[in-house]
């Protein structure tokens, strides 16, 4: 796959609950060689940002599959792990605000609350039951990723805080965009 096989906002599927994979088999682990596909060509087309995840309703498939990146601040390395039915089965911490964007949000970013540490359980890609904790950034990017598969987009989250709203300037940098103008003509929202 490839990176225009990621859908954006306002497409009607972002906002669907994705379905429970009963089996996982070589169709699943195809679909996870796709997803890395297309976030790596992602990335590759970004100068200043990493693909950190991806859910499967990103490239429109309804399936509750997540990949996580294994090293968030080394781009040279692209391995990715993979959460099959992925589920937080308990927050922890302190819920804290830092910024996020996503592959399905054009050039929006926002300063989004989240728990600090998450206890998560999932299967693997060889269909085992996993559990383990997460906490800081890796905790930030399962509690998002999580989310789509429930149909929830980063942005329902800051919805009514114009100060959350952000957007990349040519340098990398985020700065604080026109919060009427990424509302109105963003697409964002359904209504």
């Amino acid at each position: 796959m490839k990176k225009e096989d990621i859908i954006f906002l306002p497409n009607p599927h972002l906002r669907e609950k994705s379905r429970k994979i009963h089996v996982v088999n070589d169709t699943t682990r195809a679909a996870i060689d796709d997803m890395v596909s297309a976030a790596i060509d992602w990335e590759d087309s970004r100068p200043h940002e990493i693909s950190a995840a991806l859910a499967a309703v990103q490239v429109d498939k309804l399936e509750r599959i997540v990949i996580i990146r294994t090293d968030f601040d080394n781009k040279e390395n692209r391995d990715f792990t993979a959460l099959i039915n992925p589920e937080i089965v308990k927050y922890e911490g302190e819920i804290l605000e830092d910024f996020e964007g996503c592959l399905s949000v054009k050039n929006v970013y926002g300063k989004v609350p989240r728990h600090s540490k998450i206890r998560v359980k999932a299967l693997d890609i060889d269909g085992k039951q996993v559990r383990f904790k997460a906490e800081g950034f890796l905790a930030r990017v399962i509690q998002h990723e999580i989310d789509h598969t429930k149909g929830i987009v980063f942005v329902d989250h800051i919805r009514d805080i114009p100060e959350a709203f952000f957007e990349l300037d040519d340098s990398g940098e985020l700065k604080p965009t026109d919060y009427d103008k990424v509302v109105n003509e963003g697409h964002l929202y359904d209504d």
